[in-house]
């Protein structure tokens, strides 16, 4: 089969590996992909904002199948767009990925279908929604409805701080993103993330994994794309996983499809797991990064072949198969990230770091340069990801890797995977 992925981050390199490691795949296209990436597939220099450019490329090359990486496209509707031509596709389609490009839509969507989440309110106007912010006090969440790149939430410990943060989105800071707000419930907890396929009908639930928002070691600082995941994640044990499909997961699918938006593709569930059992935070539309990173290091099973099902509405019988083993994964971001940060400085020494046993490097914002250098070229740069037969190997082998990456420029958390470290105590 002729593939083409769509994406160049860090997420798209770890699927990238996968679906190479597939007899099924005679050939990996990647738009626009990245230096990692261009080891295994072929990159064209396509955007993933261009969707009349990834379906003109699709055409062109004549693909078999095509894999959407990021959630951008599927909410612009690139996936309608690549079907209308004929072409099988794994991804939702847009009326689907409201579940990420809409919040309110998804609050909806649980209110309606009484999925476990926080109580809402949902505004067009600031004035409204400070009533409501008042009615309710803090602690509390403020949310951009639409995508945000990863900044429109503001986990407000005061009312002061929702105040502002409700002024920023009806100011315009995060543009038609912010014209409509979500105020919801804070919910006390420990996060977690799930991951299901779903073919419109049918869900079959991947490993659990755990990742780290917070830019700074010990959770401090402002949040970010992700600094780091693990599998498993000891707090979604296989009974509150089971809960997590029977109240989240199906009846999701079943509401999605009484709505006439069929859900297929992966659902990615942001949960809180508090004293009552799991409550939805938020729902993604495609594979978490860098979650997506430690999953394919610890899948046993054919990914291509679990995606094409997917997308052949062909769950019904399938099951997945995982290592034992924990898969670590930490991200090298350039300094200043998630704020201003340098581009271009040179990163040396990964192929002495991939020599460390269990290792994998996969990248997210890297370009080779006209000598061949290997450049950082993004805020997230690196996913150092490692398996060991516990959590503390894992880790231990993703950190004696870093120590052999030669750029000045970048940083890392050193504790990721604190809390599956602490479950073990």
């Amino acid at each position: 089969m002729k593939i083409l992925l769509i994406g160049s981050g860090g997420r798209e390199h770890a699927l990238a590996w996968a679906i190479t490691a597939s007899p099924l795949c005679d050939q990996l296209i990647c738009a626009p992909g990245n230096a990692g990436i261009a080891e295994l597939a072929e990159c064209v220099p396509v955007g993933i904002e261009n969707i009349d450019g990834l379906v003109k490329l699709a055409v062109e090359r004549k693909v078999d199948f095509v894999v959407v990486g990021p959630e951008g496209p599927l909410v612009e509707g690139v996936a309608d767009q690549l079907r209308d031509k004929g072409f099988k596709v794994f991804g939702p389609s847009q009326l689907a990925a409201q579940l990420e490009g809409s919040k309110g839509f998804t609050k909806d969507i649980c209110a309606k279908y009484n999925i476990p989440t926080g109580a809402y309110g949902k505004f067009t106007a600031l004035q409204p929604a400070l009533d409501y912010l008042h009615k309710q006090g803090a602690p509390i969440v403020v949310k951009a409805d639409g995508l945000a790149a990863g900044k429109g939430v503001t986990v407000a410990m005061n009312v002061a701080e929702a105040e502002a943060a409700l002024r920023a989105c009806f100011d315009g800071q995060f543009g038609q993103a912010g014209a409509k707000v979500v105020i919801e419930e804070f919910l006390d907890g420990e996060e977690a993330s799930f991951f299901a396929l779903c073919d419109g009908t049918h869900a079959v639930a991947l490993a659990a994994a755990q990742d780290h928002k917070r830019v700074g070691d010990g959770d401090t600082g402002p949040n970010t794309g992700g600094m780091g995941s693990y599998s498993p994640a000891p707090v979604l044990d296989e009974t509150m996983a089971a809960r997590v499909m029977r109240e989240i997961i199906h009846p999701t699918l079943r509401g999605m499809a009484q709505e006439g938006c069929k859900f297929q593709g992966v659902l990615f569930a942001g949960l809180m797991i508090g004293k009552d059992g799991p409550k939805l935070i938020e729902y993604n539309v495609r594979f978490g990064d860098p979650e997506c990173q430690s999953l394919m290091l610890r899948l046993k099973s054919d990914l291509l072949t679990a995606l094409i099902a997917s997308a052949d509405g062909a769950l019904k019988d399938f099951d997945l198969r995982w290592r034992d083993d924990c898969a670590i994964t930490v991200v090298m971001a350039a300094n200043g990230y998630p704020g201003d940060y340098q581009k271009n400085t040179e990163i040396k020494g990964l192929d002495q770091a991939a020599t460390v046993p269990g290792v994998t490097i996969f990248h997210a914002g890297t370009k080779r340069g006209g000598d061949g250098r290997l450049l950082a070229n993004g805020g997230r740069v690196l996913n150092i990801s490692a398996l060991g037969h516990d959590i503390n190997e894992a880790r231990a082998r993703a950190y004696e890797a870093i120590n052999r990456i030669d750029w000045p420029e970048g940083f890392c958390r050193r504790d990721i995977g604190w809390r599956a470290l602490a479950a073990r105590k």
